[in-house]
């Protein structure tokens, strides 16, 4: 095996340096001293929303610092060792040198989630397109992939609306997504997926080519300043329906379907039990979704959004999934390719949403 390559090395370092320099971590040092006196203070929980709020500050500083820190005392090291290297040393050199490439480019991903919103937790909908069962199947196939993702990842999701397909599947579906810039890194995942393979459902087991559109929008605490919706822009329904996994949760009227006149934008919410909180998460998904369009269509007010809605992106599909008559997964925004599609479906997409967050 050849010498790990010293100028690898050195060029490593720069990156991380440069990566803290896009980060500004001299002023989140400056930043994590000022919130820690402040949670010393002995009134600090007088306002416990507030108190969370900054603890979970710092513990976000305090991640991107230390893991700032720990990459460049572990190419430091590396840089020692390879100056001392011997040949037995040498796929050591090169293992612990590709590890801290991956947590680097990994990390690097950060300087490019600079959205206003990219911090935030996120609802994500897989809406079932153009197959029938086969589409639905598909669309449980997504949720399988993205929960599974989560999970991986250690963040929290719970699906706040579901309706199942009449013969398997899922119509639509939408889950709540908890984790540090989970809006930021999940967004470019808004789009068509289509999946190519041999259908289950027919004696022919012929070949189906299946859609699903997937939306992402951020989780808002505050819109009112961002998006304001006349109250005659919105028609409100009671409704009944059936919780997530098909629990009976609304013994009552308690689901909520609101309906945005100029758009033709309708939400649905079966996530409380109680109708007033149904009908403000229903909002928040509403306000989510005309946040998205006015960024994506750099409009200056949500009066200029008329006509139908339809899913942004939901003509032209982002990503290809083959299962037959070849195994491979490609985006077609990225060109990325992966030939193990089986993995990429048990929620291993890490490598697709980096190359994403790379577009500009």
């Amino acid at each position: 095996m050849a010498e790990i390559n010293k100028r690898e090395i050195e060029e490593m370092k720069r990156k991380i340096e440069d990566i803290g320099s896009s980060l500004d971590i001299s002023s989140k040092r400056n930043n994590l001293k000022s919130l820690e006196l402040e949670s010393n203070r002995e009134n600090f929980w007088d306002n416990q929303e507030h108190a969370k709020n900054i603890l979970t500050q710092i513990a976000e500083l305090k991640e991107e610092i230390d893991t700032v820190t720990k990459l460049r005392e572990d190419i430091e090291i590396l840089y020692n060792l390879a100056e001392e290297q011997e040949k037995e040393k040498t796929e050591f050199l090169q293992q612990e040198f590709d590890n801290i490439k991956k947590k680097v480019l990994q990390f690097e991903s950060l300087t490019f989630l600079t959205g206003k919103y990219d911090k935030n937790n996120a609802t994500l909908s897989i809406h079932s397109g153009q197959g029938g069962t086969e589409a639905n199947d598909w669309t449980e196939m997504l949720l399988r992939m993205y929960t599974m993702y989560v999970e991986k990842k250690g963040w929290k999701y719970q699906i706040t609306d579901i309706v199942k397909g009449n013969e398997a599947g899922i119509s639509t579906v939408s889950i709540d997504i908890y984790g540090k810039y989970a809006y930021g890194i999940l967004k470019r995942e808004h789009g068509t997926h289509r999946l190519v393979r041999l259908s289950p459902f027919n004696t022919q087991n012929l070949r189906q080519t299946s859609f699903a559109g997937v939306e992402v929008i951020p989780i808002m605490e505050d819109l009112e300043r961002d998006i304001q919706i006349p109250n005659s822009d919105i028609e409100f329904k009671a409704i009944r329906a059936s919780g997530p996994g098909g629990q009976s949760v609304n013994k009552t009227s308690s689901a909520v379907q609101i309906t945005h006149i100029p758009t033709g934008i309708v939400v649905k919410c079966s996530q409380e039990r109680s109708q007033l909180k149904n009908r403000e998460k229903a909002m928040q998904i509403l306000k989510g979704k005309l946040w998205r369009i006015v960024e994506e269509n750099r409009l200056e007010e949500i009066s200029e959004i008329k006509g139908d809605y339809t899913i942004a992106g939901w003509g032209s599909q982002i990503r290809n999934y083959i299962l037959h008559p070849y195994k491979l997964v490609k985006d077609l925004r990225t060109g990325i390719e992966i030939t193990n599609p089986e993995s990429v479906l048990d929620g291993n997409i890490e490598e697709l949403l980096e190359a994403q967050l790379r577009i500009q």
